[in-house]
C-alpha cells in the first residue's frame, strides 16, 4: 500500500484534502476530476500514464511498485544487487534458505543454523541477527538447509554422516525450538552430500552430491517425512559442473537449477516432466559470481523467480541477483521537470504533479524512491 499523506488542493473541484484510488493496467488514466491520489500496485508490465479531466489547479500523486515486466526464472537476465556479509555469526556458509514471506533468512555453516529478521521482506541489506543454533550433535559438516513451508520442520544435509537430519520445531520458523526428529542416509548413492531440494508437497526430495557430481531424486510416501524415502533415479551435471554445491527446482519443477564452486555459476536446466529429472536437459550458464564469492556454496530463488541468492564458504557473504526485466513507466511528455533516472527494481516510486492552467503545462514537483 502507498503511503498515506495529505494533499493540498489547490482549488478548481479536484477532492480534497486526501481522496485516493487504485488504478490498474498498463495504461492508466488518472482521473483527477475525482481523485488526487493514485496507486497502480505493482506493475507487471512496462507502463503508461495519461491524465484526464484535469482542473485549472490541481496537485496529485502517482504511486507503484516497479515489478517484472519479463524474464522471471531466467539466468540471461541475471544482475547483480548487492551483497551482505555474514561473517560476524558464520566463516563457512554453506547454504541459504528463507521463510515464504521474505522476513526470514536463514545460513547454515559449521557454526549451525544462523537465524536473520529482515526489516523489508526479501532485502538482504536489511537483515539483523536472530540467534545461531547448533546442529553438531547431528551433523559437523552441514551443508544445506531447507524448511516444511509452515516452518514446523527443517531439514539438514552433511558430509560427515553422509545424511539428511530432519528436525521439528515447537514454534514455527524459530531456530531455537529445534529438536533432532529423523535420519535418512544417502551414502549409497553419494558419499558427499552438499545440497537438498524438496518439492513443494513433501512428496519428492533431491539431494546433489560433489562424489558422484549428480541430483538424486528420492520419493516420500509420506509427505516431509525422510524416514519414507526410497531412492527414485540420478542426474549428472558432471558436463556442467565438477563441485556441485546446491540445486534449486522452480515451484512448478518445470527448471531446475545447480551451483559449484568448479565454474562457480549457475547451470539453468529444463524439465519436460516436471519434477522428473530423468527429462531435464541443460539450458544454459549465468555470469560468474566468483569476482564476488570465490566458493558459492547456497542458492535460493525468490518464488516469483525474480530474485536469486547465492552464499559463499570463502568470502561468507549472500550475494542477491536480480532476473527479469524491470517495468518502466512512461509519463506524458509534455511534462516539466520530468524523471531522469530509471526506478530500481521491486522499489516503490512516488510522483507528485500540479497545473496551473487545466494540464496545458503539468510540472512534476517530487519523486519519491521508497
Amino acid at each position: 500500500m502507498s503511503k498515506a499523506r495529505t494533499i493540498a488542493n489547490l482549488g478548481g473541484g479536484v477532492p480534497d484534502p486526501f481522496n485516493p484510488v487504485a488504478v490498474t493496467g498498463a495504461t492508466p488514466s488518472l482521473d483527477l476530476g475525482s481523485y488526487n491520489f493514485f496507486n497502480n500496485g505493482t506493475l507487471t508490465a512496462n507502463t503508461t500514464v495519461s491524465f484526464a479531466n484535469v482542473p485549472t489547479n490541481a496537485r496529485w500523486s502517482y504511486t507503484a511498485k516497479i515489478g517484472n515486466a519479463s524474464g522471471s526464472w531466467d539466468l540471461s537476465t541475471m544482475l547483480f544487487v548487492r551483497s551482505q556479509s555474514q561473517s560476524a555469526q558464520e566463516t563457512i556458509a554453506t547454504g541459504v534458505f528463507f521463510k515464504p514471506d521474505g522476513t526470514k533468512m536463514y545460513i547454515i555453516g559449521f557454526s549451525g543454523v544462523s537465524e536473520y529478521n529482515l526489516a523489508t521482506p526479501w532485502f538482504i541489506a536489511t537483515e539483523t541477527h536472530v540467534q545461531t543454533t547448533s546442529v553438531s550433535a547431528q551433523e559437523s559438516q552441514p551443508q544445506d538447509i531447507f524448511f516444511k513451508p509452515d516452518g514446523t520442520k527443517m531439514y539438514i544435509v552433511g558430509d560427515n554422516g553422509d545424511e539428511v537430519n530432519e528436525y521439528n520445531l515447537s514454534a514455527a520458523w524459530d531456530s531455537s525450538t529445534i529438536s533432532a526428529s529423523s535420519v535418512f542416509s544417502v551414502s549409497s548413492q553419494d558419499s558427499n552430500p552438499r545440497g537438498i531440494h524438496f518439492k513443494p508437497d513433501g512428496t519428492k526430495m533431491y539431494i546433489v552430491g560433489a562424489n558422484d557430481l549428480d541430483i538424486n531424486e528420492y520419493s516420500l510416501s509420506t509427505a516431509w517425512d525422510i524416514t519414507s524415502a526410497s531412492y527414485v533415479q540420478n542426474f549428472s551435471v558432471s558436463a556442467q559442473e565438477i563441485n556441485p554445491n546446491a540445486v534449486f527446482f522452480k515451484p512448478d519443477g518445470t527448471k531446475m537449477y545447480v551451483i559449484g564452486s568448479s565454474g562457480d555459476v549457475i547451470d539453468e536446466y529444463a524439465l519436460s516432466t516436471a519434477w522428473d529429472i530423468s527429462t531435464a536437459s541443460f539450458s544454459l550458464s549465468s555470469i560468474s559470481v566468483s569476482g564476488l564469492e570465490s566458493d558459492p556454496q547456497g542458492l535460493f530463488f525468490h518464488p516469483d523467480g525474480d530474485i536469486v541468492y547465492v552464499t559463499g564458504a570463502n568470502d561468507d557473504v549472500t550475494l542477491q541477483y536480480s532476473l527479469g526485466t524491470a517495468s518502466t513507466i512512461t509519463l506524458p511528455s509534455s511534462i516539466e521537470n520530468p524523471p531522469t533516472a530509471a526506478t530500481p527494481y521491486n522499489a516503490k516510486v512516488v510522483y507528485d504533479f500540479f497545473t496551473m492552467d487545466s494540464g496545458t503545462t503539468v510540472t512534476l514537483i517530487g519523486e519519491e524512491v521508497i
